[in-house]
């Protein structure tokens, strides 16, 4: 992806955010000069990759196949004790899917904030083979038990939220407008938890054809390290 569309795309959801009145932290304003002037101060926003993230899941086409997150708390698969939770922001665009994955060991909340309706797309994971099945199985539709089968398409209209447990693999897109969605889970480690069904990027390849407008929690390795 291109760096100026990154910086467009972030530029455009601080405006959404703020349609929302959803308030993010001091620092995500930072200018990349802001961020070398406060490293020392910010290693837990650094090492639990809190911040804007952006990707198109490798495949160029970020309009089809493509979602920007706002990670605004995270804990540390290594100190589990610590901070066990975190939280997540994100915009999905009208028919912008998330592709087919599923999480080993987080626990995760999905909910609509606003906008249009959140389709999700559920299935069973073989713990032998992590291919989809045909079981039937149950999730939790805000604390309502609901019997689903493999495959079914759950809409959620805003306010509304679904539970994914391990081993669950979903997909999702938005339709009738791009939603405003929440993510509250258990810890949330983006480079070793995510098992696509297909072999794609988590991590967008980034053309850098002008300065970062914000960093990427991806550009943190490479920039302030």
């Amino acid at each position: 992806m291109k760096r100026s569309h990154i910086n467009a795309k972030i530029r455009d959801a601080e405006a959404f955010f703020a349609e929302y009145r959803f308030a993010l932290p001091p620092w995500a304003t930072w200018a990349p000069e802001d961020w070398h002037a406060h490293r020392d101060a910010a290693t837990e926003v650094i090492d639990a990759m809190l911040g804007w993230d952006l990707t198109d899941f490798g495949r160029g086409e970020y309009e089809q196949f493509g979602l920007l997150l706002f990670t605004v708390r995270n804990g540390r698969f290594e100190r589990p004790r610590e901070k066990p939770y975190a939280e997540k922001l994100m915009i999905v665009g009208d028919r912008q899917e998330t592709p087919w994955h599923f999480h080993w060991h987080k626990t995760e909340d999905i909910i609509n904030r606003g906008g249009g309706t959140l389709v999700i797309e559920v299935q069973l994971a073989d713990r032998a083979t992590e291919q989809p099945t045909a079981d039937p199985f149950e999730v939790s539709l805000d604390g309502l038990a609901r019997g689903v089968t493999a495959g079914q398409r759950v809409a959620l209209a805003p306010g509304e939220s679904i539970t994914l447990v391990p081993w669950v693999y979903h997909r999702f897109w938005a339709e009738g407008g791009r939603c405003l969605v929440g993510e509250v889970s258990s810890v949330n480690d983006d480079a070793n938890d995510n098992r696509f069904l297909e072999a794609i990027g988590r991590f967008p390849t980034v053309e850098e054809d002008e300065p970062p407008y914000r960093y990427l929690v991806s550009d943190y390795a490479h920039a302030l390290r």
